[in-house]
């Protein structure tokens, strides 16, 4: 006996639609036809059945904190966005940011987003944010898992406290190591913070995500350093580059020999297409720049790119539901990404690349893997991305955690009624 039998999933690599068979919290087989019975079983009637979706940037200590406030990011820029943040980060309580976080993570379930990296911003002596969302891991470590990012919002060597509140936030359990070196007083200092940060990652054995070059300024070129300090240290395949947004603007030149050695580094990098659109080629009047790092030309180094969600109903974005379908939705026009490889990529930059970059354990849809998985009203990958599929059955550990009926509609044509389904 079973605890869960999915049957008859489209599964992306296998010929034929297989059954997977889930016993104590993992994948105990996968075939065309598994024999025996099961405590519940899914017919999954030949749909799509993906690994969680999962979204390797985001900031949880700041989502829904427009709610309930007046003020908005008129000019749509990521300074404003800052400003806006650094007058709401005081009035932040320990109970707002668990209460807030806590909601989004029920939205993120029912999206069958069950793994997430989110920054959580130290330039706050008392370290709320920092407490809540210890205290969300815990609790919610049975349904999502959360990868937090000591991230220092004001910058690392800008802001006068944050050495010392980055260090405490660590020791507390966080753990990532973030920085933001476009944000420093002067190039030299981001250069240098990226190097502070690096040796601190590398003495504890940490992981590091930084916030890197998001601007439309060709000349932000950290990225370049965070590669070197990587190499330097030891460290490839444990760093990651989000945003790059500066790419976009870099000369070709310079690029070709960027991207070789990023490659050599084994970085990971995570753009982030909701909110970039947003946020970049602000100060353009026409044409407007794109404001998106290169994913096209990463991935063809054979970079591993990953997509996220970023924000929500935030400072920096007004709009949302942690849907990582819309993420690479957007992905496939922002990107110019719309060849059938190309959108199959952007599909496994929500699942499989942002799993390799939080470095998840058990990720996957073969036996011994963890038996979480995402049921989809779709038929394959483009169809998934095409509708922004309904989540039908989310499931953790064997476990159905969140389900969506059937999404159909009936329209009514000369008195007779036709029911559609926007499936081929």
């Amino acid at each position: 006996m079973f605890d869960l039998i999915v049957r008859q999933a489209t599964i992306v690599g296998k010929q034929s639609p297989q059954d997977i068979a889930c016993q104590a919290g993992k994948i105990v087989a996968v075939s065309s036809h598994v024999e025996g019975e099961a405590l519940r079983e899914i017919d999954a009637a030949g749909r799509l059945v993906t690994p969680p979706f999962v979204d390797s940037h985001f900031h949880l200590d700041a989502t829904l904190s427009l709610i309930g406030q007046s003020r908005r990011n008129e000019s749509g820029t990521l300074l404003e966005g800052i400003a806006i943040w650094g007058d709401l980060k005081p009035l932040q309580t320990f109970d707002l940011v668990k209460a807030r976080a806590l909601k989004l993570l029920n939205w993120s379930i029912a999206q069958g987003t069950l793994a997430i990296r989110t920054h959580v911003d130290i330039c706050d002596p008392k370290l709320t944010a920092v407490e809540a969302l210890l205290e969300v891991r815990e609790q919610m470590r049975p349904y999502v898992d959360l990868q937090l990012v000591a991230f220092p919002q004001d910058g690392y060597l800008r802001d006068p406290d944050a050495v010392r509140s980055l260090t405490r936030a660590l020791d507390m359990g966080v753990d990532v190591v973030g920085g933001i070196p476009h944000f420093e007083r002067t190039m030299a200092a981001g250069g240098e913070s990226v190097r502070f940060l690096c040796e601190l990652a590398a003495e504890r054995g940490l992981m590091i995500d930084m916030h890197c070059d998001e601007s439309d300024d060709p000349h932000s070129r950290h990225i370049e350093t965070l590669t070197a300090e990587t190499v330097r240290l030891g460290m490839q395949g444990r760093v990651t580059g989000s945003h790059l947004t500066s790419m976009h603007s870099m000369d070709n030149y310079y690029v070709s020999k960027l991207l070789p050695l990023m490659a050599e580094a084994e970085l990971h990098v995570v753009c982030n297409p909701l909110v970039s659109k947003v946020l970049q080629g602000r100060h353009d009047n026409y044409p407007k720049r794109r404001g998106l790092t290169r994913v096209k030309e990463l991935l063809e180094e054979g970079i591993n790119v990953a997509l996220g969600h970023d924000d929500i109903l935030d400072p920096w974005y007004p709009l949302g539901s942690h849907d990582m379908l819309e993420v690479a939705h957007m992905g496939v026009h922002a990107l110019h990404m719309s060849g059938v490889q190309e959108m199959e990529s952007l599909f496994n930059a929500v699942t499989y690349n942002a799993a390799k970059v939080m470095g998840l354990a058990g990720y996957g849809l073969e036996p011994g893997c963890r038996a979480d998985m995402v049921v989809l009203q779709a038929a394959d990958r483009i169809e998934a991305l095409r509708l922004k599929s309904a989540r039908l059955q989310v499931i953790r550990g064997g476990c159905v955690i969140a389900e969506t009926p059937a999404v159909k509609s009936t329209v009514c044509l000369d008195g007779t009624a036709v029911e559609v389904d926007f499936t081929c």
